[in-house]
């Protein structure tokens, strides 16, 4: 399917020169959301995956509907001070400073493989702070799913030896 119909271009949104895609118009089409997790699913199926991992907020709107169709666990990857037990934490660079990234120490069982998924794929700092945080654990990253990949951004190269699927792509 084409998805990039149903995504809003904002320009100059959050700043001056940046063309935003905006999901949300994507979400609210009930049919078309469906078959972006249904093709997501799919290519998780052959990946014999565990977990699903998704980063806050929008790698929650992907992951937990492909964790319920595959009929397996999700665990959240959230900023620093958002999970209440004990937490694994990866710092990762963001465009003006430094972030943290932070699971649950036991939200992975060594040898589970995992599937990665979130709304878009842009410099690739956030997932590649994901993947850290998952083999950090002993999990195995089995692959990596995206709604978006912006690919004038480069963010592949920091996936280079994972597995990564892609619904749609802006070069």
């Amino acid at each position: 399917m084409d998805y990039k119909p149903y995504i809003t271009i904002i320009n100059d949104y959050p700043e001056k020169g940046v063309k935003f895609k905006d999901i949300t118009t994507l979400m609210q089409n009930g049919e078309v959301y469906k078959q972006a997790i249904n093709d997501i699913v799919r290519y998780a199926k052959d990946k014999q995956v565990d977990l699903i991992v998704g980063p806050e907020a929008r790698g929650f709107i992907f992951g937990c509907p492909v964790a319920y169709e595959l009929g397996v666990g999700f665990a959240p990857v959230r900023k620093a001070g958002k999970l209440p037990r004990e937490v694994v934490s990866v710092d990762y660079g963001l465009e003006y400073g430094k972030g943290v990234l932070t699971m649950h120490k036991d939200a992975i069982k060594p040898g589970q493989r995992v599937l990665i998924t979130d709304d878009l794929l842009a410099t690739g700092g956030t997932i590649e702070a994901t993947i850290k945080l998952v083999e950090s654990l002993g999990g195995i990253v089995a692959g990596i799913a995206f709604l978006i990949e912006l690919a004038y951004l480069k963010g592949r190269g920091k996936l280079d030896g994972y597995d990564v699927f892609v619904l749609t792509k802006y070069e």
